[in-house]
């Protein structure tokens, strides 16, 4: 075979590639100074640091699991490669089923992030700017026209929480949607809890909002719309948005519970898991770091955005060490460092995901037993970040180290 006839082989191997296996688009046009910096990031894991770090995770975890009763999965990584996976419990204790890495979780509000970003999205492809007024994408939207995309993003509306103001208004026997809910807040147009754009206040109705943007702007619902250009792109296989109508979606995941003393009560479904953009997102900790490294590479959104979205935006009288971004949760540290996260407690869900895009690490927790286990995640980041210990720990021990392995 001559070279001419070599080449034109490799591209068609390549070709194939990309249609026949279902190859993203992007995969061909990654941005080269983005591989430099993640191949950089990558090249300071050291396989046994990471071991040790695994063996002292993996005898946290257990000794949580013992005094507390967590319940749930974990996955730890550092420089882009996972440290630390493992599963621990049940996912249904009626059929004794087992929770492993691959068990969906609902992730209640860290389905935020997933909300931000598919705005972010529309924004990159020039369909919206995040200072555009709301009404000019909510036909008759009744409120101050100072309320921007921004202003949701931020939780600055000052909009009332839809679960509180609307309650008397609608048919509980029925799934809620994006769409009544915005038809009845045009209709009714319960008082604002202040006015807009002069304070934080963490409000679900926000994303909402938000996400029936997304549906109008991109002619496609909200569930559709974050399959197509987020969890097919980063490879989220195993993750999905939440639908009554579609109850078959969750046979494979775990089950909310709430500990009482005669045992697990399920946490059941409600009217308001009907509506989408604040919660409802399903997902596993192994597509969860697949969404983690898309972040990190651009698979999804430009880090030029993300950028803006790990800013604080709430800066009046001045920047506060408890913040929040667009989509994100932000804690600022004693050494200035800001901590990008956020955390979800639902229906007996409860989770935390820590982003840290300086050193491609995460820390991804999903639980489904509403107990206190999360108030001791401090000592999960003084492990991954033992320099830093005292930051996290104010005092208190790192766990023993112990003779497990880092997990299956």
């Amino acid at each position: 075979m001559n070279r001419r006839s070599l080449a034109l082989s490799i591209l068609a191997s390549l070709f194939c590639m990309a249609s026949c296996n279902n190859v993203p688009s992007h995969f061909f046009a990654k941005n080269s100074s983005v591989e430099k910096r993640n191949d950089s990031i990558a090249s300071l894991f050291d396989p046994k640091i990471a071991q040790q770090k695994a063996v002292k995770l993996d005898t946290f975890f257990k000794t949580l699991q013992k005094k507390t009763g967590f319940n749930g999965t974990v996955l730890v990584a550092q420089y882009g490669k996972i440290i630390y996976k493992r599963a621990f419990g049940i996912a249904n204790n009626f059929t004794k089923a087992q929770l492993n890495t691959r068990t969906p979780f609902q992730l209640a509000s860290v389905s935020k992030q997933f909300t931000a970003v598919s705005i972010l999205q529309l924004m990159e492809q020039g369909k919206l700017k995040l200072d555009d007024r709301v009404e000019q994408h909510i036909p008759g939207f009744p409120y101050d026209s100072s309320i921007t995309i921004r202003s949701l993003l931020t939780h600055k509306s000052g909009l009332p929480n839809y679960a509180y103001c609307l309650d008397k208004y609608y048919d509980k026997k029925a799934p809620l949607t994006n769409a009544k809910v915005v038809e009845l807040f045009n209709k009714i147009k319960p008082g604002i809890d202040y006015h807009p754009n002069r304070q934080f206040h963490y409000n679900n109705t926000n994303y909402i909002l938000l996400a029936y943007i997304v549906e109008r702007i991109s002619g496609k619902g909200f569930r559709e719309y974050v399959k197509e250009n987020i969890f097919t792109p980063a490879g989220m296989s195993e993750s999905f948005v939440y639908d009554p109508q579609h109850p078959e979606l969750l046979k494979k995941s775990a089950t909310g519970y709430q500990p009482k003393r005669s045992g697990l009560a399920v946490v059941g479904f409600d009217h308001l898991d009907g509506v989408t953009g604040d919660k409802g997102i399903y997902s596993t900790v192994e597509d969860m770091f697949m969404w983690d490294q898309a972040l990190n590479s651009e698979t999804v959104v430009k880090l030029s955005s993300l950028a803006e979205a790990f800013t604080p935006q709430h800066t009046k009288p001045k920047v506060l060490t408890t913040n929040y971004g667009l989509g994100w949760r932000l804690k600022q540290l004693e050494n200035g460092e800001w901590l990008t996260y956020h955390t979800g407690w639902w229906h007996g869900f409860k989770n935390y995901y820590l982003h840290n895009q300086k050193d491609n690490s995460a820390i991804i927790i999903l639980g489904n037993m509403a107990n206190h286990s999360l108030a001791k995640v401090n000592i999960v980041q003084s492990i991954l970040y033992p320099e830093k210990a005292k930051l996290f720990l104010k005092g208190e021990n790192l766990p023993a180290e112990g003779e497990s392995s880092g997990g299956n």
